[in-house]
């Protein structure tokens, strides 16, 4: 069974940094894209950014240049490392994987910048 746990998340005040964490199970890690996604309140999820088995990477243009996807396979986490937080990025983060045709979401964390 494939379970996705994030952490990582808090409060920070505009400008500070934040790195999340997710790790998984239940899954050949290492051959899957991992992606982060956030959704603000009372807004859509928003994908933020991902990473594939080759360790390429690609971001929204919102967090181009601050935000930063990495991988451990050794580990079996994908972290988003966070700088230059602004309070637009207030959001509870999730991170998601497919495996077999199917999204798995993990729970999510909450990330709060204040101003």
């Amino acid at each position: 069974q494939v379970q996705l746990v994030e952490s990582g998340g808090g409060v920070v005040q505009a400008g500070g940094s934040l790195r999340l964490s997710c790790a998984a199970s239940g899954m050949r890690f290492s051959s899957n894209v991992m992606v982060w996604y956030r959704q603000a309140p009372g807004k859509q999820r928003e994908w933020v950014a991902s990473i594939n088995r080759w360790h390429t990477t690609t971001y929204a243009d919102t967090v181009k240049g601050r935000f930063t996807i990495s991988r451990e396979n050794a580990k079996n986490t994908v972290y988003l490392q966070m700088n230059s937080l602004k309070p637009e990025d207030t959001a509870v983060y999730y991170c998601k994987t497919n495996v077999d045709g199917i999204d798995y979401w993990g729970q999510g964390t909450q990330v709060i910048v204040s101003s």
